[in-house]
């Protein structure tokens, strides 16, 4: 089943899905408010899920334009090889005839018992020991308000920057649905595209970042309340910056891999 945390709808085509933006899918000020990256990859992927019938393995989403409320974005999914257990198809999601995003994508599964992960939890406080954070001042009624965020100490939030570089570019925070939402490859998408918001406390400064593209690749999907998500800011250089970020389970699991390309944008004070 879809989840509820977007209005993703059906046609009488059943490769095509459109969904009406509102403020609860858009990040932005009121008057210039604007999809969420993570949302379009997000419907994407529950898109293709759907169509093919098969649980996405990776997807990645270049993002070309800006969809704002209250139009309506649709989603068609196009299937290029489908085989015995893998499917690799795409989705071009646009308003009318603007593109607004491109999503490549695998789908499917094996029947293999190996399972491992290499990648560990960091060493971090249950999310009911950590604080409350805000990334970002609050912009009214969108989708930041539907996500909730902690981390150990209070650290990272907007009021913690240094004006100095961090040591190692990492930073860790437990995020959940404050609608209490089950965990699955589309809202880990949602979640995935915080990637940019490790570039303030990375560079110290009041600063985040617009998405050029949003990988996601799927180890495995558990039940789990909060995930934990791991962020690493490998570098920033002529404007652009480079990140990634692994989700855990509270348990510890390993549920995905994802990375960025991002434009840099420092906030005036």
């Amino acid at each position: 089943m879809p989840t509820p945390f977007f209005d993703l709808r059906a046609s009488h085509n059943p490769h095509r899905w459109h969904m009406p933006l509102t403020p609860k899918v858009c990040v932005g000020p009121e008057g210039q408010m604007f999809m969420y990256g993570g949302i379009g990859l997000a419907a994407s992927i529950s898109a293709l899920e759907q169509t093919c019938g098969r649980p996405v393995i990776w997807a990645t989403a270049q993002y070309l334009s800006y969809a704002r409320p209250p139009s309506i974005v649709d989603f068609d999914v196009w299937i290029a090889a489908a085989g015995k257990y893998t499917t690799q198809a795409s989705v071009k999601g646009h308003v009318g005839e603007s593109e607004i995003i491109t999503v490549n994508a695998a789908l499917g599964a094996r029947p293999d018992t190996i399972t491992h992960q290499w990648p560990q939890m960091p060493v971090m406080p249950r999310p009911e020991d950590c604080d409350p954070i805000r990334l970002w001042p609050d912009q009214g009624d969108n989708l930041n308000r539907r996500i909730e965020i902690r981390t150990a100490g209070g650290a990272y939030g907007i009021d913690t920057r240094t004006g100095e570089p961090s040591a190692d570019g990492r930073m860790q925070m437990w995020l959940q649905t404050r609608e209490e939402h089950d965990i699955d490859a589309s809202l880990l998408a949602v979640f995935a595209d915080y990637v940019p918001s490790g570039l303030g406390p990375a560079l110290g400064l009041q600063a985040g970042g617009n998405s050029l593209d949003n990988t996601l690749r799927v180890l495995k999907i558990v039940p789990t309340r909060w995930v934990l998500a791991d962020i690493s800011i490998s570098g920033v250089h002529a404007g652009v910056g480079h990140g990634a970020m692994n989700l855990f389970a509270e348990t510890g699991e390993l549920l995905a891999v994802a990375s960025q390309s991002m434009i840099v944008r420092v906030r005036d004070e």
